[in-house]
């Protein structure tokens, strides 16, 4: 038995059912009392103490018409300050990315929505949906703030935050960016950088505003080939390297226990790097290495889709492919910070669950194998032996079931 979600994961009884399901237990359910003598009592809302607005979510967003030269409008924050320099880094690489996937799209087009908060800042959102290459590609930016309520707070620190309960000042500005494509031979990939910072609530005098980096690029194949792998992971590595070499291996790890799916026992794909909470090193350097990262996207992403867009493919290649989306939904659905804290600050939804893919599929109780495209390399991972290409030791992983990954994890 299988299920595939096709834009909405649930559908909703029809008027015909509720009604026929009304009146069936109406003709077989007899009240214990006389409804004759019963006088119902009206619901005072006025007796419930619902929390404040602000304590629950930052403003809904308002359409604009076009994108602003900068969604900053505070006066005393300058072109030249961290906020806004990081605000022109995250623009300008939306543009370039998207500018590099239609290209090799071919026919596809970013649809773009502008939108502003009452409360300060917005964002832009593009998506490319039933292109050529990718069936869902999205690539959003948003410069936010105001004030945030706690649960948000904690939703965006790693190590969950601790302050006084209230609103917290804050700001926030990233890119984020899921591609999807149609070939099961070509692999997904995420990105994400951001900037935060947080004043303390205003019943705490004098306490430090914070403020730290975080972000990550990371590949989901749902078949392996080696070149590839070792591609995108040097990719890393070389950006990495540029500003310090404990880098690449500290953010390897972090990102291969960032994206790990808990109920699954498996992580959701290949890795890359992940970081998060970054703020023990310059602030221009960590500007600087954010900056270095988010250019490095398309150097390791493109050229392996360039090499699998047109490999062909059988029905069973789309179904594996679609289960392994569904792998993905449920990381994202359920561990995902950055949907959690889109989802508790009452963010703009189509913008929050864009990462998600037009179809995944799950099945009950599913048993599959690779259709390998180098069998001595899966056999290899499969009895956790390393694999060496060249001078470079790499990541690898093999999945041995629908639900049982195994990997074997070489620094490179």
């Amino acid at each position: 038995m299988s299920t595939s979600l096709i834009s909405t994961p649930f559908s909703l009884p029809t008027k015909t059912h509720l009604q026929s399901q009304q009146s069936q237990a109406i003709s077989t359910l007899k009240p214990a009392i006389s409804l004759s003598n019963f006088t119902p009592k009206p619901l005072s809302l006025s007796s419930r103490k619902l929390p404040p607005l602000s304590a629950m979510a930052i403003e809904k967003e308002t359409p604009e018409n076009e994108a602003p030269p900068t969604f900053l409008k505070d006066p005393s924050t300058s072109s030249d300050s961290v906020r806004g320099r990081f605000e022109k880094m995250i623009r300008d690489a939306q543009d370039k990315v998207c500018e590099a996937i239609e290209a090799a799209d071919g026919g596809g087009k970013f649809k773009e929505d502008v939108w502003s908060r009452p409360g300060g800042g917005g964002g832009i959102s593009r998506v490319l949906q039933d292109g050529v290459v990718w069936e869902k590609a999205g690539v959003n930016v948003s410069v936010v703030y105001g004030v945030m309520p706690p649960d948000a707070y904690r939703a965006a620190k790693a190590d969950g935050g601790s302050h006084k309960p209230g609103p917290i000042p804050f700001f926030a500005a990233g890119i984020s960016s899921v591609m999807h494509p149609k070939n099961p031979f070509a692999p997904t990939v995420h990105f994400n950088y951001r900037y935060f910072e947080t004043d303390a609530p205003k019943d705490v005098p004098g306490a430090p505003r914070q403020w730290w980096f975080g972000g990550g690029t990371d590949l989901t194949p749902a078949y392996i080939f080696e070149e590839d792998v070792k591609h995108f992971h040097q990719v890393q590595k070389d950006a990495c390297d540029k500003f310090d070499p404990s880098f690449y291996p500290r953010f390897k790890k972090w990102c291969d226990d960032y994206f790990y799916i808990k109920h699954r026992g498996e992580r959701r794909g290949l890795g890359g790097i992940f970081f998060d909470d970054l703020n023990d090193y310059d602030q221009e350097m960590l500007l600087s290495f954010a900056t270095e990262c988010a250019n490095s996207v398309i150097p390791a992403y493109l050229p392996i889709i360039e090499k699998r867009k047109d490999t062909p493919f059988t029905d069973k290649n789309k179904e594996w492919q679609q289960l392994r989306r569904g792998r993905y939904v449920e990381f994202n659905l359920v561990y995902d910070r950055g949907t959690t804290f889109g989802l508790k600050t009452g963010g703009r939804i189509e913008s929050i669950l864009v990462s998600l893919p037009l179809t995944a599929r799950w099945e009950y109780d599913h048993v599959s194998h690779f259709i390998a495209p180098c069998d001595p390399y899966y056999e290899a991972l499969s009895q956790k032996k390393a694999v060496k290409s060249g001078n470079c030791w790499m990541l690898a992983s093999i999945q041995k079931s629908g639900y049982d990954r195994e990997f074997v994890t070489i620094p490179l």
